[in-house]
């Protein structure tokens, strides 16, 4: 023990790295939990003399199977992952120039803008889930046919544009953060505005754009609300998830229900772990850069 530290901090020291353990541990076991059941048979859940906190006796990859083929799954997987990857790809393309420009130039109507988007965030998407579903409903009457409505693509659109707010609120505030001598030599090597924001300004921000993506990402992902309310035949995974979840309860199949739910979180937990890496590198680099 360092004679220099005083037993204080030893103890508050202690309290902390406990408490994230009870945290971490409050997570890591229902999500372990959740796994193990998902190889169960349905006769290891019912019964007298059932543990429920038992492993598996053997993998019954079946409840899978019947997850992705009967309750269709897989299909809800691929319109999720097509809406998701849109809008995320819209929302960089959209909002990383907007919050550079707002954050960085000087020009008449900057504050006006910076206000307007400021506002945004103060709008819950929820409350106007309605007057978008009447609006597209309106022009799909206008068109003659179905075009906005149950279309990946118009809720990619949706998606973006309601998150748009809150992700240049996050881009804007770290650039300000930036020195302008990147910039300023940028200039004199020649580099105009857009190389300038493309080549130096855009990889220093790495750190936000990742933290962007990842709030995003699960925002997308797990959004039921809007989906439920514009989508139909195209129905995204939280819809197929809710509508498995009610089939099995039923039906009284927790192995099918579980396995729905590890397909959901699988691919959340990957994304997770692989943005957390960049993004522990990039805060890296970043420090010392500065």
């Amino acid at each position: 023990m360092n004679k220099n530290q005083k037993p204080g901090s030893i103890v508050g020291k202690v309290i902390i790295y406990v408490a994230l353990i009870v945290f971490a541990l409050t997570i890591i076991v229902p999500v372990a939990w959740v796994f193990m059941a998902s190889f169960k048979r349905n006769s290891e859940f019912i019964g007298t003399g059932t543990n429920p906190w038992a492993l598996p006796k053997q993998l019954f990859v079946q409840n899978f199977q019947v997850a992705f083929q009967d309750a269709q799954m897989g299909e809800y997987l691929l319109n999720t992952v097509l809406v998701t990857v849109l809008a995320l790809a819209l929302i960089l393309v959209i909002a990383l120039p907007a919050a550079y420009v707002l954050s960085r130039f000087r020009f008449k109507g900057n504050k006006i803008l910076n206000t307007v988007f400021m506002a945004g965030l103060f709008i819950n998407v929820n409350y106007i889930v309605v007057p978008i579903f009447l609006m597209l409903s309106d022009w799909d009457k206008a068109l003659g046919f179905q075009l906005f409505l149950d279309n990946r693509i118009v809720l990619a659109l949706v998606y973006a544009s309601c998150h748009l707010p809150f992700t240049i609120y996050l881009l804007s505030s770290y650039f300000r953060t930036l020195p302008k001598g990147f910039e300023e030599a940028a200039y004199i090597d020649g580099c105009g505005y857009f190389k300038t924001m493309v080549k130096i300004m855009i990889p220093m921000a790495k750190p936000s754009i990742i933290t962007v993506l990842l709030f995003n990402f699960l925002t997308f992902w797990n959004e039921y609300i809007i989906a439920y309310t514009l989508m139909d035949e195209h129905g995204t995974l939280a819809m197929g998830l809710q509508n498995l979840m009610a089939v099995e309860r039923t039906a009284t199949n927790y192995g099918i229900m579980y396995a729905g739910l590890v397909i959901v979180m699988l691919p959340v937990l990957i994304f997770y772990i692989c943005v957390q890496k960049r993004l522990t590198e990039g805060m890296t680099l970043g420090g010392l850069k500065g």
